[in-house]
């Protein structure tokens, strides 16, 4: 979809769209106070809330469990939950002494997002409105940094759910790749009224993550670049400031820990947030995201001003919602941020608003029969409670369906007849598939994200250093410790998502070794692999993109590629088998030992 100039200018800050007006005189967020001279200063406090990796979240509901969503903290996640949150702000601070900002990764993530992008479909004729746009329309949301995940669907559903939102959708380092130039406006301006006739003007500046040019790479390779967040923050914020911006606040999908998950492949860091404040003189907050972690208030200094940048983090999903209490005085001609802090907000202490509950109600139940749908039969329950530490049928299940896809399209052509690798991952440790008749999100509930399925042609030396930076995702564990299941696993905060079990080979992992030297008596075929032998690797595009950093897969050859989610063949593939038989594909090619014993 070409990108459309005209439109980002119509909505850019620079024409004065997208200014919102807030505040009043008599607010409450004036007050005054006596300054040295006896006269009284001129002081003004706002709230800046936000949310973050919301993944199509509305309702406290799991469709994956088709029940009310729950985990071992009792979290609630939706935004019908944060909207309830939202009024009580408004109510106490006065609407007109707020704003409402997101920092990305909004339209994929659970069936109802995917439902609207893909069964019915907003970009089709006369299709309907996204359930996001309509949710966050209805909280009059007043910008929303873009996450890595709106582009998983392709630009033209991004573009039409930017067009359904009443605010603008940032990206300040989201580029024409031809021209350069930004593809979504850099950033909004927000003019709040005190009753001084002195208004604030708060900019957001929206920054998005590089890694989108190599986790969506099918989707904007040639359309869209991506460069670093420093980078642009840079440009911008001094930008913001001569225009007269009082507040520069930064919506971040960029986590904070100043590392990447693509290694190499992007002279750009991951999860620079934290890189901003310090780098980037004139921030004075910065909303973050994409790290799925809770950072309630985390201070940086800037290293030219010295001056400190608070950052805060709300738990995904519409778990937490961040609070920005600023403190504002009238000094020297203009306002000054005299103080500023952080807080989060629980969503499981509220009520979800019914406001929102019955917007979208309509939607919500039409996703629940899609979901319910019976698509096959299972011959056993299979379950991926076990799976990070064991081989388990659910996962061997997985890596079947993708073996089976990548050979039957891979027939007739030249790598035709090449043994098929297939690598899997455990998404949820709560997927479940019953024996007996299986439904949609069954099948679904094991595959989370919208991952596409790709062939690589990988040596036997490489699939072997593979396998070594896999087993990094455990502790290294004495072999005469006492083995905890819960402690095993996850080293150095390595996901779940980012350990990888191969099939068509099998192989032993020794906890007791360090990392580096784990993975022993590989073999294909009962003999030892060969380091030359040659495979197709049936592997997802985001680890074929660089995507947890494994070796090789990257650069190794591609052979083919599908555009559907891997998710979709695997509906697909039960449908047209009918049925389900571990005993068909499931087999212990991998566990773990210590020594040579195996420990479970």
């Amino acid at each position: 979809m070409p990108l459309n100039r005209r439109k980002f200018l119509g909505k850019s800050a620079v024409t004065g769209a997208g200014v919102a007006l807030a505040g009043a005189v008599g607010a409450p967020g004036a007050q005054a106070a006596e300054t040295r001279g006896g006269r009284p200063a001129k002081r003004y406090a706002f709230t800046v809330m936000g949310t973050t990796d919301l993944h199509g979240n509305v309702f406290n509901w799991d469709y994956f469990t088709d029940k009310e969503f729950d985990d071992k903290d009792h979290n609630d996640v939706g935004l019908a939950k944060v909207s309830t949150l939202v009024n009580r702000i408004r109510a106490e601070k006065g609407h007109r002494n707020t704003l409402l900002i997101d920092a990305g990764d909004t339209i994929q993530g659970t069936q109802l997002s995917y439902y609207y992008a893909k069964v019915d479909p907003i970009t089709a004729k006369g299709g309907p409105v996204h359930p996001m746009a309509q949710a966050m329309n209805a909280m009059d949301y007043d910008a929303a940094a873009l996450g890595n995940h709106e582009f998983n669907y392709g630009i033209p559903v991004l573009r039409k759910f930017e067009q359904q939102c009443r605010f603008p959708l940032l990206g300040a380092n989201a580029l024409d790749a031809k021209t350069l130039r930004p593809a979504f406006a850099p950033y909004s301006m927000h003019r709040l009224r005190t009753p001084f006739g002195r208004d604030v003007k708060v900019a957001v500046l929206g920054l998005t993550n590089p890694g989108i040019a190599i986790w969506d790479k099918a989707n904007v390779q040639g359309k869209m670049t991506f460069p670093g967040l420093e980078e642009q923050a840079a440009k911008w914020v001094p930008k913001l400031r001569s225009m007269g911006a009082d507040v520069v606040i930064v919506s971040a999908h960029s986590g904070s820990s100043g590392t990447s998950s693509y290694g190499d492949q992007l002279p750009y860091i991951e999860n620079a947030a934290a890189l901003v404040a310090e780098q980037v003189p004139g921030i004075d907050a910065i909303l973050v995201g994409h790290a799925h972690t809770e950072i309630p208030e985390y201070f940086v200094a800037n290293k030219k001003t010295g001056k400190k940048v608070v950052l805060s983090e709300p738990l995904k999903w519409g778990q937490r919602l961040t609070l920005f209490d600023f403190e504002l005085v009238w000094a020297k001609g203009c306002w000054e941020v005299e103080k500023v802090g952080a807080k989060v907000l629980n969503s499981n202490t509220v009520e979800e608003d019914p406001t929102i509950t019955r917007l979208l109600s309509d939607e919500h139940e039409k996703v629940v029969a899609y979901v319910n749908q019976v698509i096959g039969s299972n011959a056993a329950e299979m379950t991926s409670a076990e799976a990070p530490y064991k081989d388990v049928p659910i996962i061997d299940l997985i890596n079947h369906i993708q073996a089976d896809t990548v050979k039957q399209a891979l027939a007739g052509t030249e790598h035709a007849a090449l043994p098929v690798l297939s690598q899997a991952a455990c998404f949820s440790r709560s997927a479940r598939i019953p024996a007996g008749e299986v439904t949609i999100r069954d099948v679904a509930g094991l595959y989370v994200f919208e991952n596409t399925l790709e062939a690589r042609l990988m040596t036997g030396a490489q699939m072997k250093a593979y396998l070594e930076f896999s087993a990094n995702y455990y502790v290294q564990t004495a072999p005469d410790a006492q083995v905890d299941p819960a402690k095993l696993t996850n080293a150095n905060g390595t996901p779940d998502y980012n350990y990888d079990v191969v099939s068509g080979l099998s192989y032993e992992v020794d906890i007791a070794k360090p990392a580096g030297s784990r993975v022993t008596n590989v073999r294909f075929g009962g003999e030892p692999l060969a380091d030359d032998a040659k495979f197709v690797f049936a592997v997802n595009n985001y680890r074929a993109n660089g995507g947890g950093n494994f070796p090789h897969v990257a650069a190794a050859p591609l052979l083919w590629s599908n555009s559907d989610e891997i998710r979709n063949t695997m509906i697909a593939w039960v449908k047209a088998k009918g049925s389900i038989d571990p005993a068909e594909f499931a087999a212990v090619d991998w566990r773990l030992t210590r020594n040579g014993t195996p420990v479970f």
